[in-house]
């Protein structure tokens, strides 16, 4: 279960945080935990105070692009440190979470093949690998690009002069470009770009490993029920019938953890993220230098992407319990005892009451929600250009 785990591990040991409890920690880990963690969380908190006063001054003087431009990287930060908080105050109910999902997890190379382990492992290798890489690209573009300028453009070409600027507007009270603070800057606000960006990639391949273990118990169930062969003898199938729905009610019991887990900080995702492509979307479309453009659609780009990844794993976790009923009615149950037909009805009527991952109670996640939010961002888009041009 490490190897679900590898990917999300990685991105939380950078910002400080141990999502449950293991076994063999030391306390000299725990209290670098804690300190990686405080550091993180006070320099993105100062940061992003900065950035908040500097969108209120912007509105204040009608800089109206370069307020919402701002506040795009706001949003960015809401969504990171909210999940890293979320998270921790979680850690409990993660920690029983994963032990639960460690007892049904399939040991030895027969329960492996069984449960056709390789094959979700792969799965979810790939998309944990493709979307961090896509992220860190996205923050390190982010974080390099006033350098980058810098050395291209006025250092290498000598066309322009960039002079000493930051990735990230913000409010500053002194004079930077000309003095040895502006190091202490650009690493504070490097920092602070990749402390929100891992606080998201960490907890959505949190999500994806999660939901990637709900979705193989799913399909082991389907599958088990579906070429089950049943010998006609209602003691003996009835036996194996209790197993399946036992086996079931622990699955279905699991997805409201996750979604109890889960649920504020996706609900809260979608909110702001809906805001963010609006905002990004809306910067390219008012005429902004073409490396800007590069940069912001890599932004909208892994926004996108972020949502997405979500709604796909919400549609895999529904299709996958839908399955059970679709499977319990492929069973051979034509020579079956009446008693076990009857009972496979009730099995067939529960497993049709689709399983979601939910972002609270407001919202079941599928695909079709991706459709939505993009709707949203769109309305916000078109209300932003009126009032730009207005």
């Amino acid at each position: 279960m490490e190897k679900l785990m590898k990917y999300a591990s990685f991105f939380y040991t950078g910002v400080g945080i141990q999502p449950y409890a293991k076994r063999g920690g030391s306390q000299k880990d725990r209290i670098r935990n804690r300190i990686v963690f405080w550091s993180n969380v006070i320099n993105l908190t100062i940061v992003g105070t900065c950035e908040s006063i500097y969108v209120y001054s912007a509105y204040k003087e009608e800089k109206f692009l370069e307020a919402v431009t701002v506040m795009s990287y706001i949003g960015f930060i809401i969504v990171g440190m909210s999940k890293m908080f979320f998270i921790r105050w979680k850690k409990t109910a993660i920690t029983q979470m994963m032990e639960e999902f460690g007892d049904i997890f399939p040991r030895g190379k027969v329960d492996e093949e069984r449960y056709n382990l390789a094959k979700y492992l792969r799965s979810c290798s790939r998309i944990s690998l493709t979307y961090s890489t896509l992220y860190s690209v996205l923050i390190w573009t982010f974080n390099l690009f006033c350098i980058m300028e810098y050395w291209v453009y006025e250092k290498w070409l000598n066309i322009r002069v960039v002079g000493k600027t930051l990735p990230y507007l913000m409010y500053i009270p002194w004079n930077y470009e000309n003095s040895w603070s502006y190091y202490p800057l650009l690493f504070s606000q490097n920092f602070a770009g990749y402390t929100a960006a891992a606080g998201q990639i960490s907890t959505d391949l949190l999500l994806c490993a999660v939901a990637t273990q709900v979705i193989m118990h799913f399909d082991y169930l389907s599958n088990t029920m579906e070429h089950h062969k049943l010998s006609g003898d209602w003691q003996e199938d009835s036996k194996f019938m209790a197993k399946a729905v036992m086996f079931h009610e622990r699955i279905l019991r699991l997805s409201e953890v996750v979604n109890d887990i889960f649920g504020i900080p996706l609900l809260l995702n979608f909110m702001v993220s809906s805001f963010v492509i609006c905002f990004v979307g809306f910067q390219m479309t008012v005429g902004v230098p073409p490396d800007v453009v590069i940069k912001l659609f890599l932004f909208l780009f892994s926004s996108m992407s972020q949502v997405y990844l979500i709604c796909h794993y919400g549609q895999m976790v529904a299709d996958a319990s839908y399955g059970v009923s679709v499977a319990t009615y492929n069973q051979n149950w034509s020579h079956a005892d009446v008693r076990y037909k009857r009972a496979l009805v009730i099995i067939i009527a529960r497993a049709q009451n689709v399983t979601f991952l939910k972002a609270t109670i407001f919202l079941d996640i599928t695909r079709s929600t991706m459709t939505d939010l993009l709707q949203i961002s769109y309305k916000f888009f078109a209300l932003l250009r009126t009032m730009y041009t207005q």
